[in-house]
């Protein structure tokens, strides 16, 4: 395969993957903002859900705490620390105790040692280093004609696709955790429960994108880089 046709065909490739991801993108804001404005019939506030599902999961040392921004939620396995955006900390919508309670099945997978999330951060460094090195080295080494180089890249890229496919279980799993939480322990009203299930669902798909753009890049190169040695 000539390495111009590969580039191409690869590009057609990238096409419907970036367009998956603007969908699950404006899907996951379309619901969020939706979700966000209705008040959920207990009072309860994003905090407060997530630290009544750490209780019942007999985590007491987690921190919950503010951050600033809009869906920047998140769990810090470092600090263990719960951090919750501006709309979801004193929020009390349907959309706030779900993602709180996303967030704090997080730290329910990493008080219980969690299998998927331990290798995922196992290997947080080697992916930090091929999300910035990985594309760069492969493409350095079709130039230098080095296969070191090049096959450098590709394990390092590789890394990036491995951690993609760790998070959609552990992703998958924390919003499972969340949702029974919330209906068995009547968080919300059943009608609000299909709400905040709405909300995850979406954000879960953005998960996926992100596997299908690494796994499609990793494609890429390796289809360019073939196409090249055949010239």
């Amino acid at each position: 395969m000539d390495s111009y046709f590969a580039y191409y065909l690869t590009g057609f490739i990238m096409i419907p993957v970036f367009l998956f991801a603007l969908a699950c993108q404006a899907k996951v804001k379309s619901n969020y903002n939706k979700y966000s404005k209705i008040r959920n019939v207990n009072n309860m506030t994003g905090a407060q859900a997530a630290q009544r599902l750490l209780m019942l999961n007999g985590v007491t040392d987690v921190r919950i705490m503010p951050v600033a921004g809009t869906l920047t939620d998140n769990f810090n396995p470092k600090t263990n620390t719960i951090s919750l955006s501006e709309g979801v900390f004193n929020s009390t919508s349907i959309a706030a105790v779900g993602i709180a309670c996303h967030e704090a099945g997080h730290a329910v997978q990493y008080a219980q040692g969690y299998s998927p999330l331990r290798l995922r951060n196992a290997i947080i460094s080697v992916t930090n280093l091929g999300t910035y090195a990985g594309v760069p080295l492969a493409i350095l080494g079709m130039f230098l004609n080095s296969d070191i180089l090049i096959y450098i890249g590709l394990i390092l890229y590789s890394f990036i696709v491995i951690f993609q496919l760790l998070t959609l279980p552990v992703e998958f799993d924390a919003s499972k955790r969340a949702l029974e939480t919330i209906g068995s322990n009547t968080f919300l009203t059943e009608e609000e429960y299909k709400g905040a299930k709405k909300v995850l669902t979406a954000a879960a798909l953005t998960y996926v994108a992100a596997l299908a753009s690494a796994l499609a890049t990793l494609l890429r190169l390796v289809l360019i880089i073939t196409g090249r040695r055949r010239r």
